[in-house]
């Protein structure tokens, strides 16, 4: 039975908002001065009076019912049980309904319950919202737990933006053969999603792949593969090859060249003279 202080997916006894949310259409009734009184977000959206008669319900159609509870459960009592499989999409409704203590205690329960099946969603959602500090977070645990990351779906479904810090660290563990293909899987997943040819989707981050750091046979044959599906710009296998025929040479410095913790050794790394810093 629901207590006349607490949110119901149900009719509560004294209750004057009712929300449909989530795409399940989930109806959750609750008290329109508490919310307008805790979350200046629920103050703009019900500073409308009702009407006459019964009022229209408000649909919150994106955030998922599950969420929604946990953050009137939070306005209601200032806690939350939060739930490993949920706290993303609580700490997204947190962000975008401007609730900074629940934001914060999202962010301490993602980060304790990090694990390689979480961290690229956590990834997305710390680099859609510009929350630094779990992005620091997440890309330090993928540093460490890099082979095992890059075979996960999470992965996949990462966004170019999202992708891009990984792509330019040098502490991830992983030799960058298996890199590049992890990169092309990543790219073929979003060109069937979005209906675009793998160049295009790969674009925005293939150019952070360190094709130098590959043997000539490697190379090769990455060349034969590109020209059957495209993946990386010919001027990039280009600047490759230079820099296994400049060596020392300008060609050989800078990021292209510069080795990963994962990076296996090769016979003409020792060229390159850049070790891992």
């Amino acid at each position: 039975r629901c207590s006349p202080n607490s949110p119901c997916p149900a009719g509560l006894t004294g209750s004057d908002v009712r929300f449909v949310v989530g795409q399940e259409r989930q109806e959750v009734f609750a008290h329109r001065c508490l919310l307008a009184c805790r979350c200046n977000f629920f103050q703009r959206l019900l500073s409308s009076e009702p009407g006459p008669g019964v009022p229209s319900p408000v649909v919150l159609s994106t955030v998922p019912a599950e969420a929604f509870l946990a953050v009137l459960e939070f306005l209601y009592t200032n806690s939350a049980k939060l739930q490993r499989h949920s706290v993303l999409e609580v700490l997204t409704a947190a962000v975008e309904y401007g609730l900074e203590e629940l934001r914060e205690l999202c962010l301490e329960f993602v980060v304790k319950a990090l694990d390689v099946e979480l961290v690229c969603e956590a990834l997305q959602v710390a680099v859609t919202f510009g929350l630094g500090q779990l992005q620091e977070r997440c890309v330090a645990f993928i540093e460490a737990h890099s082979q095992e990351t890059l075979r996960t779906r999470g992965f996949l479904e990462l966004s170019a933006p999202a992708l891009l810090p990984l792509l330019r660290s040098d502490k991830l563990c992983v030799d960058e053969a298996e890199l590049v293909l992890a990169a092309r899987s990543w790219a073929r997943v979003g060109a069937a999603v979005l209906e675009r040819p793998v160049a295009e989707v790969a674009a925005p981050v293939v150019r952070e792949l360190r094709l130098a750091l590959l043997a000539p046979a490697e190379l090769s044959a990455l060349e034969e593969q590109n020209r059957r599906e495209p993946l990386i710009p010919v001027e990039q296998i280009v600047e490759a090859w230079k820099c296994h025929a400049l060596r020392r040479g300008d060609a050989a410095r800078g990021t292209p060249c510069r080795r990963r913790r994962g990076t296996l050794p090769r016979e003409h790394h020792r060229f390159l003279d850049l070790p891992f810093k």
